[in-house]
């Protein structure tokens, strides 16, 4: 099959026709044209096509808690939010800890074939910290993992945190670590801070972060490996990774969108759809995100996409889940909180969104510049038109976004898998 893309707009601002022949973009060239014959046109207006975006973070709990999501349902929230490829983390039911369980997830995703899912494993057997899993038998595995985790869960042991950062070293892999300190979170429930101290709730305090990210980029100096430090929050937490990468660690960082847009202020009406892991920082930590992503500190967004049925969040503060929807809404959110201030252009989106996480997970179809011979992964995005969230319309099984009801600009119109048209206009295609 082929497809042609019309009066297209790049980012570098060049109004352009993209031909597509199977999965593969065959020519790149100014609006108008001829080309030789096709099987379908798609003109979209002038409207911005970008690389497909690619998660470094998303937790799509199959197995084990699929009324919460599925890889299948995930996949859907992903196209329609302009995703082509996603990571799933490990904590599902089994823990993705073996082989087996990797190469399960991996399989869902192809079933699924609206976007790449490429399974996260866990670093310790059952997230327990106590035990290293078989990392190398992962990579090894089809589905060939090379970013490794215990997210939900720090990896807080030193001795094993430094055993991992070797063991990933002889095949490039990466370490991502959810840099919480557990005794000093034991209970924590948000930010530490004047509105916790107020509302009566346990403080999350950001050093406890900071001082599992400033060892870790110790240990993966002393060792030479990949670190990854997982939904980054904190001042602090920007000022050891710019030291880092100062030093010439090889360190990398994610924020996601929602801690570049909300603030803790959120939880005094004690709703539980803000309660997250880590929590909502303070509006100085919010402008030191922004500051960090847009100078490159901060190396690439992911939405750690976290869902959960209504019993789990509609409830009191202490009982509920930890975690936020993010796929279908993190485009929009970053255009909003660093394209409309004028941070960052659409190239540097470009970069932290798709060809930065996609370089990060080696994930090597994808993040590429839409050019000749590239892999037809792409986005269409009318940035003209603005949207309003709703949680009922979502994809996800789940439906605690705490972005219900917020306008929000720029409207994903097309995704584009592997040269096919998965999603367009919020429909996403149906598989055989």
């Amino acid at each position: 099959m082929s497809l042609l893309i019309t009066n297209a707009t790049l980012v570098d601002g060049r109004l352009v026709d993209i031909q597509i022949v199977g999965d593969q973009i065959t020519s790149v060239h100014p609006s108008g044209e001829a080309v030789g014959s096709t099987d379908e046109v798609l003109d979209v207006h002038g409207q911005l096509v970008i690389p497909g975006l690619v998660d470094l973070h998303t937790h799509l709990r199959e197995p084990g808690r699929e009324d919460s999501e599925t890889v299948a349902s995930g996949s859907a929230a992903a196209v329609r939010g302009g995703y082509t490829a996603l990571s799933a983390m490990a904590n599902t039911f089994p823990v993705a800890d073996t082989a087996g369980v990797v190469e399960q997830i991996y399989r869902l995703g192809q079933s699924a074939g609206l976007c790449d899912v490429f399974p996260i494993g866990a670093v310790t057997e059952g997230l327990e910290g106590k035990k290293l899993t078989e990392l190398v038998a992962m990579n090894e595995s089809a589905a060939k993992v090379r970013v490794f985790s215990d997210d939900g869960k720090c990896v807080f042991d030193p001795l094993i945190m430094r055993r991992a950062l070797e063991y990933v070293k002889s095949f490039d892999g990466v370490i991502s670590q959810h840099a919480q300190e557990p005794r000093l979170t034991e209970g924590a429930q948000m930010n530490e801070g004047e509105i916790s101290s107020r509302l009566g709730l346990t403080g999350w305090p950001a050093i406890a972060e900071e001082a599992i990210i400033a060892r870790d980029i110790l240990l993966a100096e002393h060792v030479g490996s990949r670190l990854h430090i997982a939904h980054l929050t904190t001042a602090g937490g920007v000022d050891l990774v710019r030291w880092a990468k100062a030093r010439g660690v090889r360190v990398t960082a994610e924020v996601t969108p929602h801690h570049l847009l909300l603030t803790d202020e959120a939880v005094v009406g004690y709703d539980a759809v803000y309660k997250v892991n880590p929590p909502l920082r303070t509006h100085a930590d919010v402008l030191a995100l922004r500051a960090g992503l847009a100078d490159g500190t901060i190396d690439i967004v992911a939405t750690d996409h976290a869902p959960h049925p209504s019993e789990d969040k509609d409830c009191e503060w202490n009982a509920a889940a930890f975690g936020m929807l993010g796929l279908e809404t993190a485009l929009s959110v970053v255009v909003k909180t660093m394209i409309e201030s004028k941070l960052m252009s659409w190239s540097d989106l470009v970069d932290r969104m798709s060809i930065a996480p996609a370089k990060i997970g080696g994930y090597a179809r994808h993040g590429s510049e839409i050019d000749k011979g590239s892999i037809a992964n792409l986005t269409v995005v009318d940035a003209k038109r603005n949207w309003t969230v709703d949680r009922e319309r979502l994809a996800s099984k789940s439906k605690n976004t705490p972005f219900h009801a917020m306008e929000l600009p720029a409207v994903v119109t097309y995704t584009i898998f592997n040269g096919a048209i998965v999603c367009a206009n919020g429909i996403v295609r149906e598989v055989a």
